[in-house]
């Protein structure tokens, strides 16, 4: 059986995933790689066949997305694309939320299986935030649409969901703590985030950014770059982790038993259903990051405690699932 794995290459957590993910596939048969989106740091220990541009989101410097780059960015060349993908070369699409591939195997009528998180959330049981968004609710539908589907969630809230994928990289590794606090929050300019950390003099932070090349410190407060090997080193040996409210970056912080809070990317409903999911779980979430809430941060530094949540190995029972029902007649 030729296998296309078509992966969203916008954000990290869809190739940090991958990584586990392919040598299952490669079980199953023939298997060919494509990513699109230009977003993420990670590059793939394995022969991509197919990238492209794809559908990319640019991220602004106040919490959300900068909607004018992204939509600059992306011509319509993308159209092209998807009318001269050669999805029919293949006996099955496993697709990670990649719409050129999504959407030309719906044209050309390719069996496709989603193989996602945001697959979980196409189910009505998954958490949801109590401010309603239908643009939201159509997007996670449309932008790369699939019938048949399994997901990755933080529980298992339905049949054909399993719990996150856990590279290998943070599952063996021995987690330390040298006291300092983790921050990743892409869409926050990193300076801003500098001047308000400065306001807890005693705690050290370590700050990875998307808008810088090269590191610098003022005082407590050290900001890098965006390295995946950094970035890794840092949530392993830290105290606890500032993030947005993604996907990976939180599930991998909770097996880690490493205090978390989250805070959701304006704009970006899928982040504010795992918000609503992760407060489920008892981690605090945060709606911005600004001098307001600082009491909020403080609390957080001073009170809160890991979960001891610990995610079993599923990827392999995962992956026999979605190759089952992707070829089911």
């Amino acid at each position: 059986m030729k296998i296309l794995y078509a992966i969203q290459g916008t954000g990290n957590g869809h190739l940090s995933r991958a990584i586990d993910v392919v040598p299952e596939l490669k079980k199953h048969g023939e298997l060919d790689l494509f990513v699109s989106g230009a977003q993420a740091e990670i590059e793939l220990p394995f022969p991509v066949k197919y990238k492209s541009k794809g559908l990319s989101f640019y991220f602004g410097k106040s919490g959300g997305i900068n909607f004018y780059k992204t939509f600059k960015k992306n011509s319509a060349s993308v159209v092209q694309e998807i009318d001269q993908f050669p999805v029919q070369n293949y006996d099955l699409i496993v697709n990670d939320f990649e719409p050129i591939s999504s959407w030309a195997a719906k044209k050309k009528k390719v069996p496709i299986v989603g193989l996602s998180h945001q697959s979980a959330l196409l189910s009505k049981k998954a958490p949801r935030p109590k401010t309603k968004d239908p643009f939201g609710e159509w997007i996670l539908k449309k932008y790369a649409p699939v019938k048949k589907y399994v997901g990755f969630h933080f529980e298992e809230y339905d049949k054909n969901i399993y719990t996150p994928v856990i590279r290998k990289a943070i599952r063996d590794a021995r987690a330390t703590d040298l006291g300092h606090y983790t921050v990743y929050l892409p869409a926050y300019d990193d300076k801003k985030l500098a001047q308000l950390f400065l306001k807890f003099p005693k705690i050290k932070w370590h700050v990875f950014s998307k808008h810088v090349k090269n590191a610098y410190q003022v005082d407590k407060v050290s900001v890098f770059p965006v390295s995946g090997a950094a970035f890794v080193d840092s949530i392993i040996s830290s105290h606890g982790v500032l993030t947005g409210a993604g996907f990976e970056t939180p599930a991998e912080v909770l097996q880690l038993n490493k205090k978390l809070m989250v805070v959701p990317m304006k704009n970006q409903y899928e982040q504010h259903c795992n918000a609503a999911a992760l407060k489920k779980l008892g981690v605090p979430v945060l709606k911005k990051v600004k001098k307001k809430n600082l009491n909020k941060i403080e609390h957080w530094l001073e009170d809160a405690k890991p979960l001891d949540i610990s995610f079993p190995d599923t990827t392999a029972k995962a992956v026999q699932r979605a190759i089952k029902i992707g070829t089911a007649q």
